[in-house]
């Protein structure tokens, strides 16, 4: 029982239970390889939040080990994300300005922060609160925060000082100094460049034609980052770009992560606190999406809330070892997944593995380009883009359209933050028009059946003695009103109608407001010597309704079913 318990809070130890040889040796297997490619984004990763090289390895560690203790994904992998890293910036950027705080401080601030928020809505199991985020509008923000993050980094690219935050900011910033780019460093990022994206197109037929195995091909593949970091490297380290005024990375302390407790003061709370919450909300749908989607390959489950608790510690863990928000990443999960991790115990290796490079390797990071790290973002950044979103919500839903439109402008022309808010503020108001606009049909008896559909998608038999609606959807407080509008629409234009029924068939709630008004119509329509009734309702609604005087108020009747009450009040098929 006491297993039990824990194994719920703990999901290793039910992991651990079976655990083998043949799952170590995956397991280790796949913790090499995402370590491979771990190493260049957590770098880069940093340097986009503003941050230090060595605060993405930190970042990299401890979170990993949180989750792989905690996590209910066997083959998600937590770390540093590019669009978390970019919101961090724009957070961290406010709130440091003023030079009240350094920014390390301010960044593990906000990690604990966002945690936090994390942690304690897991533990009041709310996870399902991510659905309010619908999923196009979180594509549109990755897709112009992946835009923004690419032009972010062209200045590394292009070895100038530019800055912005938004597209009307970084554009002409760029343009201006581009006349004064670094030739050597723009050749070194533009061929970084071309090789991640040839490394991904060709890469693994290549290797396939040389022998090698097709599982295998695919995740050297993947690697090709960590092959342009290492190949840089060496060129930087024989050819001296650094007396070639080619940015580096520089020196990069070696040793693991101390842990501390930032120093809190409520004029630092205060401005994080909402941007935390946001990182959080987008960093929870990002990781929740991709552990599904990996989860479902392997039919194992996922626990939203555990989820929002084992991410939550994961972001405590990276704060309190100076490190700053992070998440569940879809490439390194991916290759996780692909490289045969069979467990959490692949993220508890690949932080041991960090942790190890962490103390031994950095020496070598000082010689590598910060252009070679600004030309993977991009490459890793650029597959984000997506703005068949577009073409595909405008076919869909016009009303989803809007949404995504509007928090691609906003995100792009206003920056990070308010787009965050506009995708926020967008899903609200898609969630709250829906609940205002149930769809409502006008129902008629199908020949020779017992099935009522749409008059105006099926040739059906109707009476105009007898006027039908089926509601789909909850009846509640912001949308009865609708349906009170359609009969009264109809009653005014057809003056033959002595019956109304309401079949109830997809109805799965009423509420008091929605209550009160069904017994208004019912009343109004009596006076007018006309019968209300209702058809199919739903047994958790008809308890309900027989709790409240409605029954002894409603004019007409209450049927089984449709075709029994058109059948009453109107005449029996022939």
């Amino acid at each position: 029982m006491l297993m039990q318990y824990l194994s719920r809070w703990f999901p290793i130890l039910t992991t651990a239970q079976s655990y083998d040889r043949q799952t170590l040796n995956r397991d280790l297997l796949a913790a090499v390889i995402v370590t491979m490619l771990l190493i260049p984004q957590s770098l880069a990763y940093a340097l986009l939040a503003g941050l230090p090289a060595e605060v993405g390895l930190y970042a990299s560690m401890v979170p990993l080990v949180v989750y792989g203790v905690l996590g209910s994904s066997r083959t998600l992998s937590v770390g540093p994300v590019a669009v978390i890293s970019l919101m961090s910036a724009a957070a961290l950027g406010e709130v440091t300005a003023r030079g009240e705080v350094d920014y390390v401080t301010a960044a593990a601030m906000l990690a604990l922060l966002s945690g936090g928020g994390l942690t304690l809505l897991g533990g009041l199991r709310l996870g399902v609160l991510a659905n309010f985020l619908s999923h196009p509008v979180i594509s549109g923000f990755i897709t112009a925060s992946a835009l923004l993050i690419a032009l972010s980094q062209l200045r590394h690219l292009l070895g100038v000082t530019a800055g912005g935050d938004t597209l009307l900011e970084l554009v002409p910033s760029l343009l201006e100094s581009f006349s004064r780019h670094h030739a050597l460093t723009l050749a070194i990022g533009v061929g970084v460049i071309m090789f991640l994206y040839l490394a991904r197109a060709y890469a693994a037929q290549w290797l396939q034609k040389l022998g090698m195995a097709v599982p295998n091909a695919e995740l050297a593949a993947k690697a090709a980052p960590a092959a342009c970091v290492l190949a840089t490297i060496g060129l930087s380290y024989w050819l001296d770009y650094e007396a070639r005024e080619v940015a580096l990375v520089g020196a990069i302390p070696a040793g693991l992560p101390q842990f501390t407790w930032p120093t809190l003061s409520f004029a630092l709370l205060q401005p994080l606190a909402v941007p935390a919450l946001m990182i959080a909300l987008i960093g929870y749908v990002e990781s929740i999406s991709v552990a599904k989607t990996l989860a479902a390959k392997r039919r194992h489950r996922i626990d939203s809330s555990q989820e929002l608790v084992a991410l939550g510690l994961a972001n405590i863990g990276s704060g309190l070892s100076g490190g700053f928000p992070v998440s569940g990443g879809f490439s390194r999960s991916v290759v996780n997944d692909a490289a045969g991790a069979q467990t959490q115990f692949a993220s508890l290796f690949t932080a041991v593995a960090i942790g190890l490079a962490t103390v031994f390797l950095t020496p070598l990071l000082y010689y590598l380009p910060k252009t070679t790290l600004a030309a993977t973002i991009i490459v890793a950044v650029l597959s984000l883009v997506d703005f068949s979103i577009l073409r595909k919500t405008w076919h869909f839903s016009k009303t989803d359209f809007i949404a995504v439109l509007l928090t691609i402008a906003a995100t792009l022309l206003l920056g990070v933050e308010q787009g965050v808010a506009c995708g926020v503020g967008a899903s609200l108001l898609l969630f709250i028009y829906r609940a205002s606009k149930p769809h409502i049909a006008e129902v008629g008896l199908v020949e020779g059946t017992e099935h009522f559909r749409n008059i105006y998608r099926h040739n059906v038999k109707t009476t105009p003695e007898v006027l039908t609606f089926r509601v789909d959807g909850r009846l509640i407080f912001s949308n009865v009103g609708v349906l009170e509008e359609r009969i009264y629409t109809n009653l005014s234009s057809e003056h033959r109608i002595k019956h109304v029924i309401l079949m109830c068939s997809a109805v799965n709630e009423i509420d008091w407001s929605a209550l009160e008004v069904l017994e208004s119509i019912s009343t109004n329509l009596s006076n007018k010597g006309v019968k209300f009734h209702l058809s199919e309702v739903k047994g958790p609604v008809m308890d309900r309704l027989v709790k409240s005087n409605f029954l002894q108020k409603l004019s007409g009747e209450v049927f089984l079913s449709q075709y029994q009450a058109f059948s009453a009040v109107a005449f029996s098929p022939k």
